[in-house]
């Protein structure tokens, strides 16, 4: 399991999906990725949709986190009855919007989250007695920093034990401190590195997104473990046009 992986230190690599298909997923598993993003706040796949990519994933051996589109109950609920791995929460910014993550996110005496004997994550029948213990200590609950309160909040939302994967948005980050879109502008840089130190000093996993290898090299020195490479959209038309170019 990657939740093991990331505990232990291990690098993971997986990308955002925005296509709403189930094949391609798979293709994308099949190629090796640890783990693959369901983007339901940009992408345009529905639930239905979702569980199919979440299951054509699992087919190879890849887990799967559902991007939520907003931080409310039946969001996180409906992505986690996928039978997906976890979830990870964009836009937040304060301690308030953790403690309704992991209040929506887990089973009693841990969170307050609905249950549905009937559908994937109850295996269609409820599981056994240890189903709800199980789901607790499976579920990836992992969130995005976005925004300069998040910043500013990061030492109080990183208190709380649940979650495992914090995520910086590093164009985000770049607005936030008056750079727009330079993401390798020294003021982002430098606060990316602060910011990764405090997140594993409390255990928890950094995430980032890659665009080269040199990305790659970099983030990893930072102790960047849970990183993603571009996204399916992206990866697609960057293998098309330069196959064109070079023809």
């Amino acid at each position: 399991m990657i939740k093991d992986m990331l505990k232990n230190g291990k690098r993971i690599i997986g990308t955002w999906c925005e296509i709403p298909s189930a094949m391609v997923i798979n293709v994308i598993s099949k190629a090796g990725m640890d783990f693959v993003i369901i983007d339901m706040e940009h992408g345009v796949m529905d639930y239905k949709i979702a569980q199919e990519m979440v299951m054509a994933a699992e087919a190879e051996d890849c887990e799967a986190i559902i991007r939520v589109p907003e931080n409310n109950e039946s969001s996180i609920l409906r992505a986690l009855d996928t039978g997906s791995s976890g979830i990870i929460v964009p836009h937040v910014s304060s301690k308030e919007d953790v403690d309704n993550i992991v209040m929506y996110s887990k089973f009693c005496p841990e969170g307050n989250r609905g249950y549905n004997p009937y559908i994937r994550s109850g295996d269609y029948h409820g599981g056994n007695n240890d189903y709800f213990e199980g789901q607790n200590k499976k579920i990836i609950i992992a969130i995005i920093i976005e925004g300069k309160e998040g910043l500013e909040n990061l030492d109080e939302i990183l208190l709380n034990k649940h979650i495992d994967v914090v995520y910086i948005g590093t164009y985000d980050l770049s607005i936030s401190l008056g750079v727009p879109g330079e993401v390798k502008n020294k003021k982002v840089i430098n606060t990316l590195v602060e910011v990764v130190k405090k997140i594993n000093d409390k255990g928890k996993a950094a995430g980032c997104m890659v665009h080269t290898s040199d990305d790659l090299n970099d983030f990893k020195n930072m102790g960047i473990n849970f990183i993603t490479f571009k996204t399916d959209t992206a990866i697609i038309y960057d293998s098309f046009k330069k196959m064109k170019k070079e023809l």
